[in-house]
């Protein structure tokens, strides 16, 4: 791997079966790996061109999902993104002023680090050096028969308090490309990757996540609150800017 890659956005909830319902009944995502870890278990569906949504349930007594759950509720809880250099990504978050916390480069096949929300925007970040996907050890919680078509997934929107924290973190440390959108906002890319960062710039706001971005050629009828079981807000973008990494771009 020779670039910085958005893989996936994650979203906390208290029973895999719980993301189900929307991830596959309303936005017709498809099962593509899953696997137990030791406090929690994990499954990805996978959407139209290539973006992928990560759930993760508590598994055990205690561990950091208990804790994040008991405090928030389900919702958004990390981003994922692989690195040609578990190392070099930290090194860089030092260099910007980033506290790494969970390094863990014990076994050859997945090497991890973590930005704490407090520094990154209100989000963990998840750096992860691996070669391989991992295995799916998981079957999908049961889904309707005839779900919906894939939507496409454009990436999580989130609120910075400037453009300058905004790109110290995805283009300083992540090596994003920034492009300014209409209204002000921000969008950051990878060229490699079919999802993309949205950031909305409000100095008075509370830094983190607003919601998930997705673009759909079929109707979807989305509440703009936060849907149940899942915690997290889905809204439609009219249409999808090119750009690196964009599908009408390639």
């Amino acid at each position: 791997m020779s670039a910085v890659r958005f893989d996936h956005v994650a979203i906390a909830v208290h029973r895999l079966a719980d993301a189900v319902p929307v991830l596959v009944g309303r936005l017709g995502g498809v099962f593509e790996a899953g696997a137990p870890a030791d406090v929690f278990r994990w499954a990805a569906w996978r959407f139209q061109g290539g973006g992928r949504i990560e759930a993760i349930e508590p598994r055990g007594a205690d561990g950091f999902l208990h804790r994040f759950l008991a405090r928030h509720g389900p919702g958004i809880h990390h981003v994922t993104f692989r690195v040609p250099s578990l190392r070099a990504a930290c090194e860089r978050a030092a260099a910007h002023g980033y506290g790494v916390v969970g390094y863990d480069d014990r076994h050859p096949h997945w090497k991890e680090a973590f930005l704490h929300p407090k520094d990154a925007l209100g989000i963990v970040v998840q750096l992860a050096e691996s070669s391989a996907r991992p295995p799916r050890r998981l079957e999908p919680p049961p889904g309707p028969a005839q779900p919906p078509p894939p939507v496409t997934v454009l990436g999580p929107r989130l609120r910075a308090r400037s453009r300058e924290r905004a790109h110290a973190q995805w283009v300083g440390v992540l090596q994003g490309e920034a492009e300014e959108v209409e209204g002000g906002g921000l969008i950051y890319r990878w060229p490699d990757s079919p999802m993309w960062v949205a950031v909305e710039v409000d100095p008075a706001a509370d830094e983190g996540p607003v919601c998930i971005e997705l673009a759909s050629e079929q109707p979807l009828a989305l509440a703009p609150e936060p849907l149940p079981g899942v915690g997290t807000a889905f809204r439609v973008r009219p249409a999808r800017p090119a750009g690196p990494g964009s599908p009408s771009a390639s």
